[in-house]
Order: C-alpha cells, then structure tokens, then sequence
C-alpha cells in the first residue's frame, strides 16, 4: 500500500508526498504485460502466439508508466477518502524530481501534491440590523396603472388633426438647421409619441396639426428631461450634450388617439383574465394587491441583496489563495498568465466565499428543494411566459407534459434547484436579523437604489 506523508507549506495549504514501493507495482505490471501476449494482434504472428520480449519491447514503457500512476492516484484518493479531507478541487501535481520510469531497473518512486484545504469559519447575523424599506401602494399609483390599462387594451382612432394632449403622433425626426433643411447625412428615425410628452409651449403649437404637417424643434426646447432621455437614446445619441445645437424637423406621419376602455365587467376580463371581477371596487382591489406584490418583492430583493453584502463582507474565513491561484491557473482550457490571474481572481475570490457560506448555511440548516417544489416553480415559469394570454378551458394537461419535458434536460433542473436553494438561504437569512422597518414612498425606494447601485460600479 502506497504511504503518504502530510506537511504543511502554508495558510489551509498542505504538501502530501506519496511514496509507492516496486512490489506494490511491478506484480501487477507483469500481469497485464501477460494480458497483452495473449490478446495482442501483429502482423505475421498468430494471435497469443507473439513471443513475450516483443510485446515487452513494444508495450512494456507504457504498461509500466501507467501502472506506477495508477497506483500513485489510487494512494492519493485513498488518504483523502480516509482523512476526510475537506479540500477544495483537486490535488496540483508539484514539479516533481524528474519523473524516469525503467521497467527493467524498477525502483521506488515517490511524487509530491499540493492541496488547499477549506476553512473552518462561523456565520453570525444575530447581532445584524437590516433595513427593510417598505412601499405602500398608493390611490394614485392605482389610478395610473388603471389609466395605462385602458389605454392598452383601448381601440385606436385615426382623426384629422391633433385635438388633444393624448394624442399618439407617428413622427419622422430629421436632423436639420433652423430653418427645417435636412442635413445631408444627418440623423433620421421614426418614432410615436403622445402630444403630452412635448413642453406646454410645443404642446400648444401642435393642436390642429394633421398629416404631413411640420415643425422644427431643438430637443432641450421641446422635452422636458425624463422625456427628453428616452428621445435622445432612441436617436441614438450618447446623451443630452450630444444632441445640443442640434435642430430636428418633425414629419407627422399619422394623428392617433386611443379610446380609452370603459371600467366594465368585458374590461376587466380582458385586463385581468382568470379572476372573476364583476365591479370596480373589486377591479380596484386587484390592481392595488398586484402592486402591492410588486412593491414587496422589490423590498424583498433589496433586504436580499443587503444581506448578501453582509454576509460576504463580514464573514471572517481565511482561504488558500497562494494555492487557489495556481489552481485559477491551471484549471482552464488553456494556461492563464499570472496577470490574467491577478485580473480574474477578486471575483473568483467572492464567488467561491458566496458557495462556500452558502453551502454551510445548506448544510447546517437541512435546506432542501423537493421534487415537487421543482416542478411547481418550473409550472410557473411556463405561465409566466404566456403573461396574461387566456389559457383556454383551464385544461392544462399540454402544461404538465411540457413540465415533465424540461424535468428531463439536466440544465434546466439544475438552475432552476439552484434558484430555488438559494431563495431558501435567504428567507433564513433573513429569519435571523432584526429588521428595521421603514415607510418610504416609491420615489425615495427608487433613488435609494439608483444611489446603491451607483456605489458598486
């Protein structure tokens, strides 16, 4: 049996030196050389009938070097297995003395590993304050989603001219002078905007305009900021600067005007399928909770993604990086350069935390995703990609084949458990900080975002 000696060379890094004698090998060496004699084919020569030193001569260099590996892994994997290693990836080969197997002079061989063991370290999160920021749903919010509903699933109208400021105008922008001569060369693009997106002034100058009419504008006079951004960004624009002395002549090719759906039973069948609403109040109620789910989930993702800093930012573990990055180095297709190591490593170094904390919380916790969890989730997914598509009679046999289809494809069951498990993780994360509740309103939940999300990048 090969023998292995452990010594340490550094932080969670250890050297394993496995030492296997000739007679451990060289017996089992002899046997499959006989193997070969009796199965090999050689031209000129009857099978098993081909004499032994030729099959040793053509054979033995391999039989032999691959004997005396085979060996060397078997007492690597075995030590692991018997120490209970907990050890990240692989053993790495050492430089070894060079390596020179004879088979007719077989002596003692030893080789040399490295491997990083896995730290030892403690989750706290009894002591940790979160801030849960949460969001009402607001009469007013009601009222606009119900607006843009009716609008929606409202019948376009085509009249003469410009009448209102809800209005939809099909407009060509042509880049121009002040005077409305095209540039040669300039920017063009089609574009449908409502009347009530242009600055007072503009929205005054385009009542009773019809078809083919025009007007020129610069975009700093014509659009207030919010406006202004979504119409610099679909001319394809960099930004406001970009577009600043610049004047556009404005084709109107088509006049619309939605007419916005009546608040009746048909409506709410349409804007809302597979709920039985019959009066506004209830149409009311609907809307306000399916706002109120979204404003929620929102709050959900935002503690999430506090406790995920907290986690990986004041969970105290120490790792094997001397080791890791010799193993970033060598572990892809292709050799990585060392400074490509020292460029990959800060995100491998937060990735393999991330696995290695949640994989504790996992284990100590029992956390688990059933079969029957996986395909509820995979059903929902399913739906969600038909939106709010009536799905016929409520028959939805077609929906549990499709299921068990992608129950069957390896990838999708894995994201999808992964997904699952780690929603898990955090409902116990969050199970074990004290949360700070707070009111805000939509707006202060959005920039408080935007100001986060601004501080990571």
């Amino acid at each position: 049996m090969a023998t292995v000696t452990r010594e340490n060379i550094g932080l969670l890094n250890d050297k394993l030196t496995v030492k296997i004698t000739k007679e451990e090998y060289f017996p089992a060496f002899e046997k499959t050389l006989k193997t070969y004699s009796k199965q090999a084919n050689i031209p000129g020569f009857r099978k098993g009938m081909v004499p032994a030193g030729m099959v040793k001569k053509m054979y033995g260099p391999g039989i032999f070097t691959e004997e005396v590996i085979r060996n060397i892994e078997k007492g690597l994997n075995d030590y692991l297995v018997n120490e209970k290693l907990d050890i990240f990836a692989q053993p790495l080969p050492l430089a070894n003395t060079e390596f020179k197997p004879n088979m007719d002079q077989p002596a003692d061989y030893s080789f040399d590993f490295e491997i990083g063991l896995k730290p030892a370290f403690e989750i706290n999160l009894g002591n940790v304050k979160a801030p849960y920021y949460k969001v009402k749903a607001t009469a007013e919010m009601v009222n606009d989603e119900i607006e843009r509903l009716q609008n929606r699933f409202g019948k376009m109208t085509e009249p003469e001219a410009v009448n209102s400021d809800d209005n939809v105008l099909n407009l060509t922008f042509e880049e121009s002078d002040a005077q409305g001569t095209v540039v040669e060369g300039g920017i063009k693009k089609d574009n449908s905007l409502l009347v009530k997106y242009f600055t007072p002034a503009y929205r005054t100058q385009l009542q009773g305009k019809k078809k083919d009419d025009t007007i020129v504008i610069t975009l700093a006079d014509a659009f207030e900021e919010k406006e202004r951004s979504w119409v610099v960004s679909d001319l394809g624009l960099k930004d406001a600067a970009e577009a600043e002395g610049k004047f556009f002549k404005l084709t109107i090719t088509k006049v619309g005007l939605i007419e916005k759906r009546e608040l009746n039973e048909e409506f709410f069948k349409e804007a809302l399928p597979g709920k039985d609403i019959t009066t506004e109040a209830d149409f009311r109620a609907a809307i306000e909770a399916d706002i109120q789910a979204y404003w929620d989930r929102q709050s959900s993702n935002q503690i999430q993604h506090h406790l995920y800093h907290v986690l990986l930012d004041d969970t105290k573990m120490e790792l094997p990086e001397s080791f890791l990055k010799k193993w970033l180095a060598t572990s892809g297709e292709k050799p990585k350069t060392a400074e490509e190591v020292e460029a990959e490593f800060p995100t491998f170094n937060n990735q393999l935390r991330w696995t290695l904390i949640t994989d504790k919380i996992i284990t100590e916790n029992k956390l688990d995703v059933t079969q029957e969890e996986l395909k509820e989730s995979m059903r929902q997914q399913v739906l969600s990609y038909f939106g709010s598509m009536s799905l016929g009679d409520g028959n939805l046999e077609w929906l549990d084949q499709y299921v068990d289809g992608l129950l069957k494809d390896e990838q999708q069951v894995d994201q999808t458990y992964r997904r699952l498990v780690t929603e898990k993780v955090f409902v116990w994360a969050e199970g074990q900080v004290k949360k700070d509740e707070k009111e805000v309103s939509s707006e202060e939940f959005i920039k408080m975002n935007e100001e986060h999300h601004h501080h990571h990048h």
